[in-house]
């Protein structure tokens, strides 16, 4: 995501960078170039020329015409603005109320029913919470076996009502049985709707009207860029949602929506979706955004990621296991698979500074760990456990039994080797328990 607009600002800073002199010409050419930048992403033109026109009072007063690097200066003030143009800190999600009722609205198409599961699952696993999913597009009927299916998959109840075709009797009668069932959240998946569409509109009123929800989220798909932003007006006009969810951000998106959306509703962007999966939902941070925006990585959410997947108890294991130079092929299998949980594996290296543009063009498949599963699940209970006794004729049926060759074989066990050597290494003084202790800050 933000990759051609990160591009173009770079391109834009250069403008200013190894002249020997800097004249507020300069500045002005560089901030041109910065507002076309901004258009070319899909930001509306008022909000793109009061953005440039805000960072050039600051950068005439932030004296960058006599700093000794004002390109930089320019980059931390272009920060600091697109920190502010998109909210300038994150704004929690409400969940007063017993239960919370949160309203799921937006158009058709936008990926409101696997928000509606991303968000049950988040709030379950990182709040605590007990989630009641309620289907309630009852236009769509692929829509309530969707929800039903992704409850399925993260272990949360979906409420639904196949002889009802009113949303408004299903969403109250949804929230009278989260009483009965000691439900605290209730998630209303609602019908897509155009904002043009005059009944559509009237009846997801009627369903705030009749629950109260004490949280509206108005989800809007960021790869429709500037019109997703008139829509968000429209059914903030109507509705006076609380916040703003973007999906599909990993897609080929300029990124528009969500430059923009900030001030043209004065809502929050609360939410994004950064793919398919269950777990690929972030917490909007637009501290964070300016930073990948500007390609300045995004190494604060890595390490959350990280703690989220870390066992403090299996870590103390771990380490003893390492310190003993007993590290084995099933804890290597074990930090695979926690790795893999943190999400799509190009988006984190992205989050690495520095590292987003150099892999820009190249394709990193999620199925980069299928090949040195297959190896080691091919391996014997004792092949795992002792590395040590992998001979010859071992690797040669460990490939006849994964299907690769000998030398993928050969070539994972030397690499293991290597990684068991310098983890014992590390293990020699204090540093792998600092490394350990550090990674448990905030637990």
């Amino acid at each position: 995501m933000f990759d051609n607009l990160s591009e173009r600002l770079e391109r834009s800073f250069k403008l200013l960078k190894g002249q020997g002199k800097i004249t507020e010409i300069n500045v002005a050419e560089t901030l041109k170039d910065v507002r076309r930048a901004l258009l070319d992403a899909d930001v509306n033109y008022k909000i793109a020329k009061s953005f440039t026109d805000d960072v050039k009072e600051k950068a005439l007063g932030a004296n960058v015409l006599t700093a000794l690097k004002p390109n930089e200066v320019m980059v931390k003030i272009v920060h600091d603005e697109l920190t502010v143009l998109m909210g300038g800190e994150k704004t929690d999600i409400n969940l007063k109320g017993n239960p919370c009722v949160i309203l799921i609205a937006g158009l058709q198409g936008s990926g409101k029913t696997t928000f509606s599961g991303k968000l049950a699952n988040l709030l379950k696993t990182k709040k605590g919470k007990n989630p009641l999913l309620v289907a309630g597009d009852v236009y769509r009927p692929a829509a309530i076996e969707q929800l039903k299916v992704l409850g399925g998959q993260i272990n949360v109840n979906v409420y639904s009502d196949d002889a009802s075709k009113d949303p408004i009797s299903i969403a109250k009668a949804a929230v009278k049985q989260a009483k009965l069932m000691g439900n605290d959240v209730v998630i209303i998946d609602t019908a897509g709707r155009l904002a043009i569409d005059a009944d559509m509109m009237n009846e997801i009123e009627n369903v705030k009207k009749a629950v109260s929800p004490h949280e509206i989220l108005f989800v809007v798909d960021s790869m429709t860029g500037q019109d997703a932003v008139n829509t968000a007006k429209e059914f903030n006009d109507r509705l006076d949602f609380d916040g703003v969810v973007l999906t599909k951000l990993d897609g080929d998106t300029r990124g528009g929506a969500a430059l923009s959306i900030r001030s043209v509703v004065n809502k929050p962007i609360k939410y994004v979706g950064t793919g398919e999966k269950m777990e690929a939902i972030d917490v909007f941070h637009p501290e964070r955004m300016a930073d990948r925006i500007l390609g300045m990585g995004d190494i604060v959410s890595l390490v959350e990621r990280a703690q989220e997947q870390y066992d403090s108890e299996e870590a103390r294991k771990l380490q003893k296991k390492i310190a003993k130079n007993q590290f084995n092929f099933n804890d290597f299998m074990s930090q695979i698979q926690q790795i893999k949980k943190m999400g799509n594996l190009k988006d984190l290296a992205g989050m690495i500074p520095g590292v987003g543009k150099a892999i820009k063009n190249l394709d990193i498949d999620d199925n980069a760990f299928k090949e040195i599963e297959a190896i080691i699940q091919s391996m014997t209970h004792e092949e795992r456990e002792k590395p040590e006794v992998l001979n010859g004729s071992r690797r040669k049926r460990i490939a006849s039994g994964c299907g690769k060759s000998i030398q993928d074989v050969n070539r994972l066990v030397k690499q293991f080797d290597e990684t068991r050597k310098m983890m014992k290494m590390l293990s020699g003084g204090k540093n792998l328990s600092r490394l350990m202790g550090g990674m448990n800050m905030g637990k």
